[in-house]
């Protein structure tokens, strides 16, 4: 294996890592908070769905990120409500959320992309970053990005700050996690805090949704997301809710989705069945204990009532 073929097995990584990594960066907020928003497939699909109409109607691929976050939102609000508000079971909300946005997103293809027009999606260009795109390996990876792609990496890297202890948000997101009533006893503005995590995750979803059809594919398609959403939320857990875990954790998914491609290039002989399946097993081994053991935060998944 030469130098270029790990260059583009690196700049192919990094290219599946990008929406996993910022979707769950906003996902670590919500976590961190108390809400386990398994939803996010939900989000970063109907964020892919509508980011690609937006850029198709106006002809622009900023209104159509626009249009992408503004939709995942729409779910994010849904999922406050039900979460939050009425305290329904996260993960049962969760589930539906896919199931109605996998349905809704076909349906809303087959009526408004697919007219036999044959619609030119317009998407983002690649930005070289002068001399630093050149450098082996990593260049092309991190220095070769869209607009919209460095946009997510800069929110990664906001989210990652704001999730630190060393920051009043990171420690305000830790006391509503361990402890909501607790937290509420000493003023501490615990449901505020928890619709801000969603909706911050449901952002940052629509941006990973935008990043995968506006930028990687200049296209939808049917559940084109594929369980990146999913590899989001696990990468969360293999992180160990802190933001430097999460982020080689979607590093090693994103590189994990590329060998896909990159085996059969290079004439290994692996069953296309098992290459698919690939950043899955690796997420159920990352998940399992096997590779270390840690606690999620106390109070996710339990709805909060407010101590008499």
């Amino acid at each position: 294996m030469n130098l270029d073929t790990v260059t583009d097995i690196t700049a192919s990584g990094i290219g599946f890592t990008v929406p996993i990594l910022v979707a769950a960066s906003g996902e670590l907020v919500s976590e961190r908070a108390g809400v386990l928003n398994l939803s996010l497939e939900a989000m970063m699909l109907t964020g892919a769905f509508a980011g690609v109409l937006g850029a198709v109607s106006t002809g622009s691929p900023v209104l159509g990120t626009v249009a992408a976050v503004l939709a995942a939102l729409v779910f994010g609000a849904l999922q406050s409500i039900w979460s939050i508000a009425l305290r329904a079971d996260q993960i049962v909300v969760g589930i539906a959320s896919n199931a109605l946005a996998l349905g809704a997103t076909t349906y809303g293809a087959r009526l408004l992309l697919a007219d036999g027009r044959g619609h030119a999606v317009p998407g983002f260009a690649t930005w070289d970053v002068p001399l630093l795109h050149r450098v082996p390996v990593l260049g092309p990876a991190l220095f070769a990005q869209t607009p919209l792609g460095y946009l997510c990496l800069a929110v990664v890297a906001v989210l990652g700050l704001a999730c630190s202890r060393r920051t009043k948000a990171g420690l305000v997101l830790d006391a509503v996690g361990e402890d909501a009533v607790a937290a509420d006893r000493t003023g501490l503005p615990v449901r505020a805090a928890r619709y801000a995590g969603v909706l911050v995750a449901a952002g940052a979803a629509g941006l990973g949704g935008a990043q995968l059809a506006l930028s990687e594919v200049h296209a939808f398609s049917d559940n084109m997301t594929g369980g990146i959403g999913y590899l989001a939320v696990v990468a969360v857990i293999a992180g160990r809710w802190r933001a430097l875990g999460v982020l080689w954790a979607s590093v090693f998914f994103g590189l994990a989705q590329a060998l896909q491609f990159a085996l059969p290039a290079l004439g290994v002989t692996v069953p296309f069945a098992l290459l698919v399946m690939l950043p899955y097993l690796l997420a159920i081994v990352a998940v399992s204990g096997l590779v270390g053991r840690s606690r999620a935060p106390r109070d996710l998944t339990v709805a909060f009532h407010r101590a008499a």
